[in-house]
C-alpha cells in the first residue's frame, strides 16, 4: 500500500541528507553546535524553506499545499526525529497562522499565506508574565476611545515566552478589546511588526531554556501600537473562542515533535544496546535491556497509531476536535517522556553525557522534549477540558451517537479525507464520542475473525477488556458532569482514564479497518499479521488503566524482533509501508521535485 502523506515526508528527509554526515546542513552535529551556542538554526530552516516545507503550513484554498493534515502530522515529524529545536522554532509559523485559516477574510488569508510560503516567519501571542494559561486574565489591550484612534487599534501591554517573538515578523496576538473583559471581551489581531512605529513596540530578551535552546523564545511589548482595523481576525469579541479552537489543531499536530522524539531516543537506546557489552555480552542480550526495549518499542508504537487516527480526524470527524485534540496533546507528550525516561535507565550515564555517545544526542532529545507537554496547553490544561466535557461525553456514551462514519474514515488509512471545514470546529463534542462509540463493533470484528485466525484470539480477549474498562470510566465519569471549578484532583484521574480509553479504541479501530491495506507489507507486515502491535498496545494501556497484563513476554519478543529486524534493514519502526531505505546520492535530487510540483 502506498501511503502518500507519509511517501512525502520520506522524499523530504531524502532531501535533507544524511544526518549522520556533519557535511550535512542539517546534520546531528551541526544541531549539536547550535544547541551549545544556543543559537537559532537560521541555515536549517533556510534548507527547509529550498524544498517548500512553509508550504504545507498554508491551506491550499489560500494558496499552499496544505489539503491533509496527516501530511503535516509526517512532515514534521521528519524534522523533529533530528532535531525537536527546529521542528518547534520553524513549525511555530504553521501555528502561527491557525487562527486566520479558522477565521480570517479570504484577504487576510491570502495575504498571510503568501508572508509564509516566502519564508515570513510567524507567531502566535497568547500567554504573558503574570498568568500564563489563564487567557480570561490577559492584559494587553487595545483603547479605541483615544481621540486619534481613527481607523486603528492602539495596542499596548506585554505578551511572554512567545515562540518566535522577535523573529516573526507577523503575530496572531489576542488582545483585550473590551475592558472587562469576559469570554466576549477578547479579539485576534493580526500584527505586521513591519507597518508598525518601531518607538511603539519593542522586543523582550531571549529566554534561556533547559531545552530547545537555540529557539526564539522571548516576548514583545506594545506601547500605543497603532494596528490597522482591518487586523481583526473573525468578529471583534470572538477571540477566546477562536484560539481554543485553533489550538485543537495546534495540539493535535503537537504530535508530530513526540512521534519524532520517539523515534528518535529509540533507536539511539536500540544501537546502544546492539553496541555496548556488559559482562562479557552485549546489551541487548539482557533481559531486562530487552523488557526495556521492547516496551519503549510499544509505547512508540501506540503513539503512532494514536497520532495517525487523531491526524486524520482534523478532516474526517472535525466536530469532536475538542475530545481528539485534548486526548492527544495529554497523552503523546507524557507517554514520549516516560519513553524517554526508561530509556535513560538503559543508557546509564551516557544519557546524561556529551561527546561520549552518539555526540550527546540523546540528553538532547530528553529534555527538549520536556517542553513539547508545556505549550498549547499543558496536561492540566488538556485533561480539564475533557473534564469539561464529561456530560455530554457520557451521554453521547450512553446513547451510543457520535461521530461513527468519521471515526472509521479516520481509522481508514485508504479512505479519502474530505476538505477541512473550519465552521465545524467546536469547543464540545456535543453528541460525544464516534471513536469510542464505534468501539463495540470493532471488538466485535477482532472477535469474528479470532474464530477462524486462533492467534488473534488473545488480542480479541484485551479488546473485550478494553470495552469493559471503557465502560467503567464512563460510570466514573458521572460523579463530575456538572464540575466546572474547583475541580477534585479525583476528576483528573478519570480524565487521564478517560484519554487511555480513547486511545484504545483508536488502535483497535485503526488495526481493524486497515490491517487489509497494510498487513501484506514486506517490511511491516510483521507488526499487523496477529495483531501482534495491536496486542502489545492494549496491554500498555490495560496495565494503565489498572487492569492486569493482556501480553505474556513471548509477545513482548516478538515485537523486539521486528524492531531489531527494522534496523538492520535501515528502515524507521512503523506502522506505515516505506520505500527502499536508501538515500539519493544529493539531496534535492528529481524524484524530491516531482513529488512536490505533483501534490
Amino acid at each position: 500500500m502506498e501511503h502518500p502523506p507519509y511517501r512525502l515526508a520520506e522524499e523530504f528527509d531524502r532531501f535533507l541528507g544524511d544526518p549522520n554526515d556533519p557535511d550535512e546542513v542539517f546534520s546531528y552535529a551541526r544541531c549539536a553546535e547550535l544547541d551549545d551556542r544556543e543559537e537559532f538554526p537560521a541555515d536549517i530552516c533556510h534548507r527547509f524553506q529550498e524544498w517548500g516545507l512553509p508550504d504545507h503550513y498554508v491551506p491550499v484554498e489560500h494558496g499552499g499545499r496544505l489539503r491533509d493534515y496527516e501530511q503535516v502530522l509526517q512532515l514534521a515529524r521528519a524534522v523533529a526525529r533530528r532535531d525537536l529545536t527546529c521542528a518547534i522554532g520553524h513549525g511555530k509559523t504553521y501555528l502561527g497562522g491557525v487562527c486566520v485559516w479558522v477565521a480570517g477574510t479570504a484577504e487576510q488569508a491570502a495575504g498571510l499565506g503568501a508572508d509564509i510560503m516566502a519564508g515570513v516567519p510567524v507567531s502566535l501571542g497568547l500567554t504573558e508574565r503574570a498568568h500564563g494559561s489563564d487567557l480570561l486574565a490577559g492584559d494587553v489591550r487595545t483603547d479605541d476611545k483615544a481621540p486619534d484612534t481613527g481607523d486603528h487599534w492602539l495596542v499596548s501591554g506585554e505578551k511572554w515566552l512567545i515562540n518566535n517573538a522577535t523573529r516573526g515578523s507577523v503575530l496572531s496576538l489576542l488582545t483585550r478589546t473590551n475592558p472587562d473583559g469576559g469570554p466576549r471581551g477578547f479579539s485576534v489581531l493580526l500584527v505586521d511588526k513591519r507597518e508598525l512605529d518601531e518607538d511603539t513596540y519593542r522586543h523582550l530578551p531571549k529566554i534561556r531554556t533547559h531545552g530547545i535552546r537555540g529557539a526564539d523564545i522571548s516576548g514583545i511589548a506594545f506601547d500605543g501600537a497603532r494596528v490597522p482595523r482591518g487586523a481583526l481576525v473573525g468578529a471583534e469579541g470572538a477571540g477566546l473562542e477562536i484560539v481554543l479552537k485553533a489550538l485543537q489543531l495546534t495540539r493535535t499536530m503537537c504530535a508530530a515533535l513526540s512521534l519524532g522524539a520517539g523515534d528518535h531516543g529509540l533507536r539511539l537506546g536500540l544501537d546502544f544496546a546492539e553496541e555496548r557489552e556488559l559482562y562479557g555480552r552485549r546489551l541487548i542480550e539482557l533481559p531486562q535491556a530487552r523488557h526495556v526495549l521492547s516496551g519503549a518499542a510499544a509505547d512508540v508504537l501506540l503513539h503512532e497509531a494514536v497520532a495517525l487516527v487523531a491526524a486524520r480526524a482534523v478532516q474526517t470527524q472535525t466536530a469532536e476536535l475538542s475530545v481528539t485534540s485534548a486526548v492527544t496533546k495529554y497523552l503523546l507528550p507524557t507517554g514520549t517522556d516516560q519513553v524517554l525516561a526508561d530509556l535513560t535507565g538503559l543508557l546509564g550515564a551516557r544519557a546524561f553525557l556529551k561527546g561520549v555517545y552518539a555526540d550527546g544526542r540523546f540528553q538532547k532529545v530528553e529534555r527538549d522534549h520536556r517542553l513539547v507537554g508545556l505549550f498549547d496547553g499543558n496536561t492540566l490544561v488538556n485533561l480539564n477540558s475533557l473534564i469539561n466535557q464529561f456530560r455530554s461525553l457520557v451521554r453521547g456514551y450512553r446513547r451510543g451517537t457520535g461521530d461513527t462514519a468519521g471515526a472509521v474514515a479516520a481509522c481508514d488509512l485508504a479512505a479519502p479525507l474530505p476538505p477541512l471545514d473550519p465552521a465545524k470546529l467546536s469547543l464540545v463534542a456535543r453528541h460525544g464520542s464516534g471513536v469510542l462509540a464505534g468501539l463495540a463493533a470493532s471488538v466485535d470484528e477482532i472477535a469474528r475473525r479470532a474464530g477462524t485466525e486462533p492467534a488473534l484470539a488473545p488480542v480479541a480477549e484485551a479488546a473485550r477488556r478494553l470495552l469493559a474498562a471503557t465502560a467503567a470510566v464512563h460510570t466514573e465519569m458521572e460523579e463530575y458532569q456538572g464540575v466546572l471549578t474547583e475541580v477534585p484532583p479525583a476528576a483528573f484521574e478519570v480524565a487521564r482514564r478517560y484519554a487511555l480509553c480513547w486511545a484504545g479504541a483508536a488502535c483497535v479501530g485503526l488495526w481493524t479497518h486497515s490491517t487489509g491495506h497494510v498487513g501484506d507489507d514486506p517490511g511491516t507486515g510483521a507488526l499487523w499479521r496477529d495483531g501482534l502491535w495491536l496486542h502489545t498496545a492494549l496491554d500498555r494501556l490495560l496495565v494503565r488503566l489498572g487492569e492486569p497484563a493482556a501480553a505474556g513476554p513471548e509477545t513482548y519478543e516478538e515485537l523486539l524482533g521486528a524492531l531489531r529486524a527494522a534496523r538492520s534493514s535501515g528502515r524507521l519502526f512503523s506502522l506505515l509501508p516505506q520505500r527502499s531505505p536508501e538515500r539519493p546520492a544529493a539531496a534535492g535530487t528529481a524524484a524530491a521535485e516531482s513529488e512536490r510540483t505533483s501534490c
